[in-house]
């Protein structure tokens, strides 16, 4: 059955493309990646989501990434419900913000912390801080990495190793990127040259420190430790994105992993247990720049909102029980042992950080640049998708979007999972005639 037969879902998505641009309220929902019509969802629990048409669907999307426990648990849940007979908004400081807070600090060591509503937020507030604090204006992303969509951040590479930002997004003025420098991830000559010659100018450097909106492009330690010492020596704050990474690679998410501390550090999607949150703090001496204690201004009415902090609170609490951080590592090694040798037999491969994990769908070893990326890789995930959605298996629609796992999860959820990419896989070419051409990811 396919999504277009099932007429609820269908009449559904129809009512809403009358309503909202593409029938979506993100891009990405609507399948112009992969071809087809999305199923409307109506609810969900553990690590099954149900359409309209009553259908279930094994997901691997996860709400793209939030739902470390899956959907629906029993401890999120409660929390919720608690809050809002106590109220879902007061405008004021609520107890809840400062539970969470805590929870966060001892977690990760972060020194200071902001609640605001949403990732974009969270980036958009920390490079407003990072200007403020040093006095400078330039800021350095990496071509590959989104920060969420704020004017300033929505640029891409030139075809240099460094240009100035030209806006991927029509209704960004160049005038909002002129001060936003794009480098090549992987490229440790350009990123000392910038520094050479432009590091009194640089504010802030912002990274993904694991890539994981444009494939999973995990990078090599020298690179990551570079990015540190360099921003380091020039007075300028390393920022971490770690709105995906956050709470699900590790307690202190990729900053532990990897032993590398930033300045300043971006959460949300976990720290919210699925609902609307982000957070972003680092250092006293930089978070007291903010108002009402120094001179930067940022404010939400919602943030700190009582019921994502609950929801946020009940999340990781739940994880740290459960010893959540092991078990999903655990679950995407099994994963990884079976996805990875039939991946390989196509010429392909699987790239994997804990319960993150993305299929290389081209020959050789898996890129670390956006730029690597072949368009091809586009082509054989859109017959995987379709074939694993036919089979009530939800993955993300689009090649360039990770999977997530989570504790809801179970090993027959995998081998099912894994039988259904076996069949999906012997659809594509043989390895003799797959065609693996360059191209870009866009």
């Amino acid at each position: 059955m396919t999504t277009q037969n099932a007429s609820k879902s269908h009449d559904l998505f129809q009512r809403a493309c009358a309503v909202l641009p593409g029938g979506v309220s993100s891009p990405v929902r609507a399948y112009r990646a992969v071809g087809g019509e999305p199923p409307v969802m109506v609810r969900a629990h553990g690590a099954t989501i149900t359409d309209a048409d009553g259908r279930d669907y094994l997901d691997f999307v996860c709400s793209w990434g939030p739902l470390a426990l899956g959907h629906s648990h029993p401890a999120v849940v409660e929390a919720i419900q608690r809050q809002v007979e106590k109220g879902t908004t007061f405008g004021a400081p609520c107890e809840g913000e400062v539970h969470l807070a805590e929870t966060i600090q001892r977690l990760t060591g972060v020194e200071s912390l902001r609640f605001v509503s949403s990732g974009t937020e969270a980036t958009m507030s920390a490079i407003r801080l990072a200007r403020g604090f040093t006095g400078r204006d330039k800021v350095v992303k990496f071509s590959g990495c989104y920060h969420g969509h704020a004017d300033h951040l929505l640029v891409s590479a030139g075809s240099g190793l460094v240009t100035f930002g030209e806006p991927s997004s029509a209704g960004v003025p160049q005038a909002f990127t002129e001060c936003t420098l794009v480098l090549p991830l992987d490229d440790l000559e350009a990123l000392e040259a910038l520094f050479q010659e432009r590091g009194h100018e640089i504010a802030a450097v912002i990274l993904e420190p694991i890539p994981a909106n444009n494939g999973l492009l995990l990078q090599r330690p020298e690179f990551l430790q570079a990015l540190r010492r360099l921003s380091a020596q020039h007075d300028s704050v390393l920022i971490f994105d770690e709105v995906i990474s956050g709470f699900r690679v590790a307690p202190g998410g990729a900053w532990e992993l990897f032993g590398i501390e930033p300045d300043l550090v971006c959460y949300g999607k976990i720290v919210g247990g699925g609902l609307p949150v982000g957070a972003f703090g680092g250092k006293r001496e930089i978070m007291n720049h903010l108002a009402p204690l120094g001179p930067v201004y940022q404010a939400g009415t919602l943030s700190g909102n009582p019921l994502a902090m609950a929801a946020g609170q009940a999340t990781l609490q739940a994880i740290e029980e459960a010893n959540g951080w092991q078990q999903l590592e655990a679950l995407g090694a099994k994963l990884e042992a079976g996805l990875a040798p039939m991946l390989a037999a196509k010429g392909f491969s699987l790239v994997r950080q804990g319960s993150l994990f993305w299929m290389n769908l081209q020959a050789g070893e898996p890129p670390r640049t956006a730029e690597c990326i072949a368009s091809s890789a586009a082509e054989h995930y859109k017959v995987l998708f379709h074939s694993l959605l036919e089979e009530g298996i939800a993955i993300a629609p689009s090649a360039y979007e990770v999977g997530f796992l989570s504790l809801a999860h179970t090993s027959e959820d995998l081998q099912r999972f894994l039988a259904a990419m076996q069949r999906a896989l012997d659809k594509l070419p043989t390895p003799a005639t797959a065609n693996t051409g360059e191209g870009s990811a866009g």
